[in-house]
């Protein structure tokens, strides 16, 4: 928007710019005060200062600007997990990802910074709630996220940290474990859930110690690194059966003199408990923005109504209070029918008009390999709609894939043929 913007200004300018140069070489000539012989002599080069006219604005609409050629502001971004630690934790073989990145007109980088109630990098934060200072330190000892944002900042590759974990703990965590009173639980007084990661505890949203040791976790990261932004996913949430715990039912009864549905799904509980959300969200975007004004707000939640309806997740609030810079949604379909009908909802396209937008695809799993077609053909359809998008994960790009590294890679290129910059635009 911004370079179109800056575009259109120039060409303006440059249209004014051709007249006054024709009118200061071609002004208009009042043959009435010119002698009659020189009269006969102008009439005869006449078509000659036409042709040297034409020419002269054709040279000039040939002159633009490097800013109309800058290349597309366009997420082209990779999560970075713990399933890449054996890149990650070598200084050799992140410089070649970065460098293989770079060459592929990637431009962002997604590394995993929260994950299964632990840190991976040095956090005082983390020692002060108890939870032993495990770090995954690099081959030499140092420092992998600090090590992963110079080398990418040196190939101009933006890193936007991603708390992958969000509200979730494992329920055999130290986190869960030292701190049961941060946990939530559901109406029958259970206290897990089981998804694709096994079993895993909630910490309660709405708890404000737990939204104190989230928020001091986000400022410890976007202060004691260089990184470009924070990036919040599907898991800043709560399942919808969850919310049953006693210090929630007392503060829904203090605030509505009732008692919480027994249904939790009823539109009234789901509605309070995402608002409660949203307004934990509002401020975490505000302590951020006090420590690093032009830090990127990233989340990647799933389609909305899987989001709002099954884990109180209410982005497209979040996107109408302006707290998020770019949105990433996660469509991991294999189905290209599904894929698109999800990626041309509309509350996609209303993100579209403010900020960044992209979407999430799945590049492959350890057990699940995805086909190189598949992956180009959810590209092509995300591009048609003018959407950026982001791989899960780095290590299922071309390492761990149905294709040879080679053959895989040379597809890559083929999705992104010209750079695209990222410089940060104030959402409007």
């Amino acid at each position: 928007m911004l370079v179109d913007f800056m575009t259109s200004r120039f060409h303006y300018k440059t249209r004014r710019w051709q007249v006054w140069v024709v009118n200061a070489l071609f002004p208009p000539i009042e043959l009435r005060c010119i002698p009659q012989g020189w009269q006969r002599s102008l009439k005869r080069l006449f078509p000659l200062l036409i042709l040297i006219s034409f020419i002269t604005v054709l040279l000039l609409d040939n002159f633009n600007p490097a800013i109309a050629q800058l290349p597309p502001r366009e997420i082209r971004g990779v999560w970075m997990t713990s399933n890449d630690f054996n890149t990650l934790k070598d200084r050799d073989k992140v410089q070649n990802a970065i460098s293989q990145l770079r060459r592929l007109n990637f431009n962002t980088i997604y590394p995993v910074v929260w994950n299964s109630g632990y840190v991976t990098y040095p956090s005082a934060v983390a020692k002060n709630a108890g939870i032993q200072p495990f770090v995954l330190k690099g081959s030499d000892g140092h420092d992998i996220l600090a090590n992963l944002v110079a080398q990418a900042h040196s190939q101009g590759l933006q890193v936007i940290p991603w708390f992958e974990f969000g509200f979730m703990a494992p329920a055999t965590s130290e986190l869960a474990l030292n701190h049961p009173q941060w946990l939530t639980q559901k109406r029958d007084g259970s206290q897990t859930s089981i998804n694709d990661t096994g079993e895993v505890a909630w910490l309660n949203p709405f708890n404000p110690k737990v939204q104190q040791f989230i928020t001091d976790l986000v400022l410890e990261t976007v202060t004691q690194y260089d990184v470009d932004g924070i990036q919040f996913d599907d898991h800043m949430s709560l399942p919808y059966e969850f919310g049953y715990d006693k210090d929630t039912v007392a503060l829904y009864n203090q605030q509505t003199n009732s008692n919480p549905p027994t249904d939790p799904q009823d539109p009234v509980w789901v509605y309070w408990r995402a608002s409660k959300i949203t307004a934990f969200m509002v401020q975490l975007n505000q302590a951020v923005k006090a420590k690093k004004a032009k830090a990127i707000f990233s989340i990647s939640p799933n389609y909305y109504d899987f989001a709002y309806k099954l884990h109180l997740q209410d982005w497209l609030a979040w996107l109408r209070q302006n707290i998020v810079d770019e949105l990433i949604v996660q469509v991991y379909h294999p189905n290209l029918q599904n894929f698109i009908e999800k990626i041309s909802r509309p509350e996609i396209k209303e993100a579209q008009q403010k900020i960044p937008t992209g979407i999430g695809i799945m590049a492959g799993l350890r057990n699940s390999p995805v086909p190189i077609q598949q992956i180009k053909s959810q590209v092509r359809a995300a591009q048609e709609r003018n959407l950026g998008v982001s791989f899960f994960y780095y290590e299922s790009l071309w390492n761990s894939a149905p294709e040879p590294v080679a053959a895989r890679q040379a597809e890559f290129q083929t999705i992104f043929f010209t750079p695209a910059i990222r410089a940060k635009v104030e959402p409007l």
